[in-house]
């Protein structure tokens, strides 16, 4: 096992963590592919093209072209919903993220790094709901590189965040991950988050069934909430 440290974000830590977020989103494309196709709503629809197709062109051979052209155009939909949520972080908070997570009130950003390179990163800020803020810091950009997962970093990094938020007397600190993100849910509620709602980022993640999950860790021994 590679030994790591957790230490703040610095400048030239810029590119290596823009990097790393695009990759870990965009690794979990297949998955989500998957998912689609294997929704009972997907299923439905492919197989009505397939019939529709063969009985008015009456070959059952465009019937399976047609489903061909479905499930390339459906790739293309997942692939463009995962590159659009990349390319909006790195033109949002990541583009300049001193001034999102530490410059900003109760925010943070971190990196794990192993071998004199960074290998996974964290953030912590104020919520996004604004109901939740002045209660909660919301867990944000968790990624670590595919080739040093299942050594604790993650874990450490989740942990970071957690005594960070109950340091400044916070109640609980939310976070919100992607139904395909299976290893992420078990981390999650490994460190004591519970799901507390489901919802659909957008139009296009309810007509691909893209579903994001909304956790909380509610923190035991809090101070007076800032």
């Amino acid at each position: 096992m590679a030994s790591y440290r957790i230490r703040q974000y610095r400048d030239q830590d810029y590119d290596t963590v823009r990097s790393l977020f695009a990759r870990g989103i965009l690794e979990h494309t297949p998955a989500g592919y998957r998912y689609v196709l294997r929704s009972a709503r997907a299923k439905l629809e492919l197989l009505v093209l397939f019939v529709a197709v063969r009985a008015a062109a009456g070959y059952w051979v465009l019937g399976l072209g047609a489903v061909a052209l479905a499930l390339a155009a459906t790739w293309f939909l997942v692939r463009s919903f995962s590159t659009s949520y990349v390319q909006q972080a790195l033109s949002t908070d990541l583009h300049d993220i001193p001034a999102s997570y530490l410059r900003a009130p109760d925010s943070c950003f971190w990196v794990a790094e192993a071998g004199g390179a960074v290998v996974g990163m964290v953030a912590v800020a104020p919520p996004q709901d604004l109901a939740e803020r002045g209660v909660a810091l919301e867990l944000k950009r968790m990624s670590v590189s595919k080739d040093y997962r299942g050594q604790g970093i993650s874990k450490a990094l989740c942990g970071e965040v957690l005594r960070f938020a109950r340091a400044r007397g916070y109640r609980a600190v939310v976070l919100s991950t992607s139904m395909v993100q299976v290893a992420a849910q078990r981390l999650y509620e490994g460190q004591g988050f519970r799901k507390v709602g489901t919802f659909s980022p957008s139009l296009l993640g309810s007509l691909l069934c893209f579903q994001i999950f909304h956790y909380r860790c509610d923190l035991p021994g809090r101070t007076t909430a800032p």
